[in-house]
């Protein structure tokens, strides 16, 4: 009951209130909620520790970021979901929140998006950068074993270089991206290996065009780290996922490279293996497997692991 308490005491101010509201749209950074709110950065983390203090609010770091979510689990973290949810988004004061946090979420959509424009020529040669792409393919074919689906997707496709490593296990293997440029350079690698049933399709990873349970396996290989709300693109993947299909995720394991954030639009420093689990519980998947691939090149200089997890309903 003490914990309840002080939870309500904790949300009983008007700029805490918006600020429950602003994040059960998604997480943030101090810096986004002082251009949603249009308040001080001492007044905003002031509010953000109380309630984080209180249990309202979750915080974890990244680098030199602090990012803020609603508390998901308990009874603080049911009250900080219930207590947003009240709140009337046609209120006025709300309204003018909802249009700046939609502009905020825009501009990271386009850093994105101009990331990507820029650099769909060399995308294969940018990730190699970061650890040996031949390991990682090795591993996803490994994992993604030997039997043939009928549907494969694979999510985030960029170049298609999914599609062309396990399009033979597939009757169609089908790629989706949102970038044109991305499935431009696509196509013409699907073309010029002459995958016949490989296709890839302009979409939204947040709303796919594939019926309940259509796919057999659904990869989603280094794409989560540039998304803004990763739970709920892996819910639409299992939204989509048969019920013997298989999930498989690549990324990274959490890092502390602040120039990828800057320099290559990543909005998340890696994925912690408690937020994956998280996720995937939500989503209704269960992880089955895990694997991580440590970075390669010269001692004592830092470099990313990659961690990949198989998933099954």
């Amino acid at each position: 009951m003490e914990q309840v308490l002080a939870g309500l005491r904790a949300a009983g101010e008007s700029t805490r209130l918006r600020l429950l509201f602003i994040l059960s749209h998604g997480e943030f950074n101090v810096t986004e909620l002082t251009q949603i709110l249009l308040q001080s950065q001492p007044r905003i983390s002031r509010h953000l520790k109380l309630m984080t203090d209180a249990g309202l609010l979750a915080r974890y770091k990244e680098g030199s970021w602090v990012v803020f979510r609603l508390r998901e689990g308990g009874d603080v973290g049911r009250l900080a979901q219930t207590i947003s949810s009240l709140l009337d988004e046609n209120d006025a004061v709300l309204r003018g929140d909802l249009k700046r946090l939609g502009e905020v979420v825009h501009e990271r959509a386009q850093r994105a998006a101009d990331y990507f424009s820029r650099n769909a020529a060399n995308w294969d040669a940018i990730r190699s950068l970061h650890i040996s792409e031949a390991a990682v393919e090795r591993a996803i074919g490994e994992l993604a074993g030997d039997e043939r689906r009928n549907l494969l997707l694979d999510l985030g496709t960029g170049t298609g270089r999914v599609l062309e490593l396990l399009a033979d296990r597939a009757e169609q293997a089908v790629g989706i991206d949102l970038s044109h440029d991305m499935l431009s350079m696509a196509r013409a690698n699907l073309a010029r290996a002459g995958l016949k049933n490989a296709q890839v399709r302009h979409g939204d990873i947040f709303s796919l065009p594939f019926d309940d349970g259509a796919a057999d396996l659904v990869i989603v290989h280094q794409v989560l780290h540039y998304l803004d709300d990763p739970a709920r693109a892996l819910g639409e993947a299992a939204r989509v996922l048969g019920p013997t299909g298989k999930l498989l995720i690549i990324d990274f394991a959490p890092h502390e490279l602040e120039f990828l954030r800057d320099d290559h639009a990543h909005r998340r420093l890696g994925i912690a293996d408690q937020d994956m689990k998280r996720w995937l519980d939500r989503a209704g998947v269960r992880i089955e497997r895990r694997e991580q691939l440590p970075p390669q090149g010269n001692e004592g200089q830092e470099g990313l692991t990659v961690s990949i997890w198989l998933a099954g309903k």
